[in-house]
């Protein structure tokens, strides 16, 4: 097992366990992330005999940085994990910090359509460890804090929940990488249970949804997340969730020409999200070789911006990266993984 996987509980528990104080919990933390250490031999605040006991009991590995693409203001990774697997992670520098987008799995199960995670089939859950390295070996690389995170990288977040939350509870921690809650973002592409078990987390996290279509006709064609959970059942979910947290949920929607980008569309979409605390992410749509799906134009996006505005929906036009690199989601694993 791996040291960064372990929450703070879960490190109290293991020291109380082998019949040491909990505030040892405290000082691994601290050695792990604010000083950074490479091995256990460099602590010098515990006893060597504990020392061996926790490295035979937990490696402190870290991933392996196979590849780097780089744009302006943006930067994709390749990790290649111990047992060959390759995850990517992207990070996006703002006005406001240095925001990283991290994965959940390596391949996923979910098949949007228009998606090039999904066209590689789920291999396996990323460990929680795998999901803090992404952000730790990024600050190191790049010698600047990560302030913002966002869960929407390669894998459906909460296809992993139980590995997502220890994840998110150690990046939280005040004593792990200390990023505030109301920075850290996760995205589903609308697991009900889940969303009604994360409501209850009682944590500030945020919520966005892989919205993608105004109605069940054209989210059953794109996303066959939706036959199983259909519109029916996610909004009254995300109404329930806003009750249980107050906190305002995004509307993530990918526009694709000719699919979810009529005027129509953007009406249906403005009556669906009318009476959620809510705002709309309308996003560009980075074409890869592999789909057939093509970008909207930019007049038809004003145009769908418009009819939103118009009709008081709170809405944004994501910042485009990336486009001199593989931009498209899980797009930079796919070509490591074709060769």
């Amino acid at each position: 097992m791996n040291i960064y996987g372990l929450t703070i509980d879960d490190m109290e528990k293991y020291f109380i366990s082998l019949g040491y104080k909990r505030f040892h919990a405290d000082q691994l933390f601290s050695w792990l992330y604010e000083k950074r250490i490479d091995s256990y031999e460099q602590i010098t605040n515990m006893k060597k005999e504990l020392l061996n006991i926790i490295e035979k009991d937990y490696s402190i590995n870290k991933l392996k940085i196979v590849n780097i693409e780089k744009d302006i203001d943006v930067c994709k990774y390749l990790f290649e994990l111990c047992d060959g697997e390759h995850i990517e992670a992207v990070l996006m520098k703002h006005d406001y910090g240095n925001s990283i987008c991290v994965s959940s799995q390596v391949g996923c199960n979910m098949g949007c359509k228009f998606c090039e995670s999904g066209r590689r089939k789920r291999v396996r859950n990323l460990e929680a460890y795998e999901m803090v390295l992404q952000i730790m070996m990024i600050e190191e690389e790049l010698g600047e804090r990560i302030s913002h995170v966002v869960v929407m990288g390669i894998g459906e977040p909460f296809d992993n929940y139980d590995n997502l939350v220890k994840f998110l509870k150690i990046i939280n921690n005040p004593k792990g990488l200390a990023i505030g809650a109301r920075h850290i973002t996760v995205s589903t592409c609308g697991i009900v249970p889940k969303i009604k078990e994360f409501s209850n987390l009682g944590l500030q996290f945020n919520l966005a949804i892989s919205l993608h279509a105004p109605n069940n006709e054209i989210r059953n064609e794109i996303m066959p997340i939706n036959k199983v959970y259909s519109l029916d059942n996610l909004i009254p979910v995300l109404k329930e969730y806003y009750n249980n947290t107050n906190r305002r949920i995004t509307f993530e929607y990918v526009l694709l020409n000719g699919i979810n980008d009529s005027e129509e569309c953007a009406l249906q979409l403005s009556h669906l999200v009318k009476e959620l605390n809510c705002y709309v992410n309308l996003i560009p749509y980075n074409e890869t070789n592999n789909l057939n799906f093509k970008r909207s134009s930019t007049i038809q996006i004003m145009k769908f911006y418009d009819i939103l505005k118009k009709n008081k929906i709170n809405v944004t036009i994501r910042k485009e990266f990336g486009g001199k690199i593989s931009a498209a989601c899980g797009q930079l694993r796919s070509k490591k993984e074709d060769v």
